[in-house]
C-alpha cells in the first residue's frame, strides 16, 4: 500500500508538471496562474501546494525535468568517441536538431524558456543555467575546430572560438525560427546542410560519408 501511495504521489506530482508546460506554453509563465495549472491537470490548488511551494518552484521543476537542446549538445560532445572533430560537429548538431524537431515535451520547454518567460527574482537561476550550458557548448565547438584546423593542416579564417560563436549563433538562430513558424520547415535537414556549408566556407574538408548519429559513441 505504501508503495502504491508513493507511485500515485509521483504519478500526481508528474501530471501537474505536464498540465504546467500547457499552461506556461498557452498563456506565458506571469500571467499562468496556479488555478489554471490545477484546472488543467484535473486538480486543485491545494495538491500543488503539496507538491510545489510556489509557481515558481513547478516552473523549476519542470525546466528540471527537461534536457535543455544545448545540454544535450555539450553531454553528446563530452561522451563521444569519434575521433574525427569535423564528423563531431555535423553529428552532434543533427542530434540536437533531431532532438528539438522530433520530442515534443524539448520543443515545448525550450519554447517556454525561449519566449514565454522573463529571466527576473525568482527565475534567475534558469537564465543562469541557459548561459552554462551555452558557454560549455560554444568552449567543445572552439576546441573541434582547433583540432579540425590541426588535422587538415589549414589555417580557420577565424580564431576557433570566433567560429564556434558563429556556428553556435547559426544553431540558435534555425532552431527559434523552425519554433516560431510551428515547425515550418524540416529542421534536420537546413540544419545539415546550413553546417555543411558553413563549415566548408571555413576551409574544412568534410567527411566522404553522411552523418551517423551513432559516430558520436
Amino acid at each position: 500500500m505504501a508503495r502504491k501511495t508513493k507511485e500515485d504521489a509521483i504519478a500526481t506530482r508528474n501530471g501537474l508538471i505536464d498540465a504546467a508546460e500547457k499552461v506556461f506554453l498557452e498563456k506565458g509563465v506571469s500571467r499562468a496562474s496556479l488555478s489554471d495549472i490545477a484546472q488543467a491537470a484535473g486538480a486543485t490548488r491545494g495538491a500543488i501546494y503539496w507538491h510545489f511551494k510556489d509557481k515558481v518552484d513547478l516552473f523549476n521543476a519542470m525546466m528540471e525535468r527537461a534536457c535543455l537542446p544545448l545540454e544535450q549538445g555539450a553531454s553528446a560532445f563530452e561522451s563521444s568517441t569519434c575521433p574525427d572533430p569535423v564528423q563531431r560537429l555535423r553529428a552532434v548538431m543533427a542530434l540536437v536538431l533531431q532532438m528539438v524537431s522530433s520530442d515534443e515535451r524539448t520543443r515545448r520547454v525550450f519554447e517556454i524558456a525561449l519566449y514565454r518567460v522573463e529571466y527576473v527574482t525568482e527565475l534567475a537561476g534558469v537564465r543562469e543555467r541557459h548561459i552554462a550550458a551555452s558557454d560549455a557548448f560554444t568552449r567543445q565547438l572552439a576546441r573541434d575546430f582547433e583540432v579540425a584546423a590541426q588535422k587538415q593542416g589549414i589555417a580557420l579564417p577565424m580564431t576557433p572560438m570566433e567560429a564556434a560563436m558563429g556556428l553556435h549563433a547559426l544553431f540558435d538562430g534555425l532552431m527559434q525560427n523552425w519554433i516560431l513558424n510551428d515547425g515550418g520547415f524540416d529542421l534536420p535537414r537546413v540544419g545539415r546542410v546550413s553546417t555543411d556549408a558553413y563549415l566548408s566556407g571555413l576551409g574544412l574538408a568534410l567527411p566522404a560519408e553522411s552523418i551517423e548519429l551513432r559516430t558520436l559513441r
